[in-house]
């Protein structure tokens, strides 16, 4: 009997373990849930921030012709000097029906970069401006300046349509410091999918080309990012026309 009586306290204490382990690992999951939830709402924020600034925003007609869009909210250095610097955020590609797709987590690291962004954490837009541009971020991973020729994006919503932004690059790049925006040199950052992230946000991975193509299909929490991507990237030309009005839907802006 005493056997058994010391048997059960054990017993317990095992359940009681093993109870806490699968609380903990369910509280791991959520809090992970939660941060990438976070960031897809980040990346909308710095967007329509962004846009929000006419002369400072991005040009109207490189939103207009982008084929894939990119933002990396508050990109941080992660070493002194010449160490690099690292990010995480979101892209979405146009689809063959002309629609956005469900955006694919990526992360960006580089490092000659760093120092430019004084050691301070910085939120990225980067534009993808032709098809050979999109089929390397299809890869899922490649190099700017490398892989894909990349070049500090023209800035102001009224930039004339006459500049050779197209011709000189298949990425244009921007960077959000101190409320200072202006294009940056991104040249020789990586930039691949977020594979663990892909897991989070859609509950199994899959690959960036097929999110990025339209197959897979994306989740109520991304919304509020690609609302902000289409609306910018549908603008009608005259840019008093661009304000949603009372009873405007979402295919108005595109």
């Amino acid at each position: 009997m005493k056997r058994a009586g010391a048997t059960l306290p054990r017993s317990l204490v095992v359940l009681g373990a093993g109870f806490l382990l699968l609380a903990s690992i369910a509280w791991s999951a959520d809090d992970k849930d939660s941060d990438v939830d976070k960031r897809v709402d980040a990346a909308a924020k710095v967007l329509t921030e962004i846009m929000g600034v006419p002369d400072k925003a991005i040009p109207d007609k490189v939103m207009r012709d982008a084929k894939c869009i990119a933002v990396v909210p508050s990109m941080v250095k992660i070493a002194v000097g010449f160490g690099g610097s690292h990010g995480k955020g979101f892209a979405t590609c146009r689809t063959e029906n002309s629609n956005w797709s469900a955006p694919a987590p990526i992360t960006i690291t580089g490092g000659s970069f760093g120092l430019q962004l004084g050691g301070q954490a910085v939120d990225l837009v980067m534009v993808v401006t032709n098809d050979q541009g999109m089929q390397h971020l299809l890869a899922s991973k490649f190099k700017l300046g490398a892989d894909a020729s990349a070049a500090a994006g023209p800035v102001g919503r009224d930039t004339g349509a006459d500049t050779d932004w197209k011709m000189r690059a298949e990425v244009l790049t921007y960077s959000r410091a101190r409320g200072i925006f202006a294009g940056i040199d991104l040249n020789g950052a990586s930039i691949t999918q977020d594979k663990d992230e892909t897991r989070i946000l859609y509950g199994h991975f899959a690959p960036f080309s097929d999110i990025l193509s339209g197959k897979v299909h994306a989740k109520e929490s991304s919304e509020p990012f690609l609302a902000a991507v289409r609306k910018y990237s549908g603008q009608a030309k005259e840019h008093g026309e661009l304000k949603t009005t009372p009873g405007s839907t979402d295919a108005s802006n595109r």
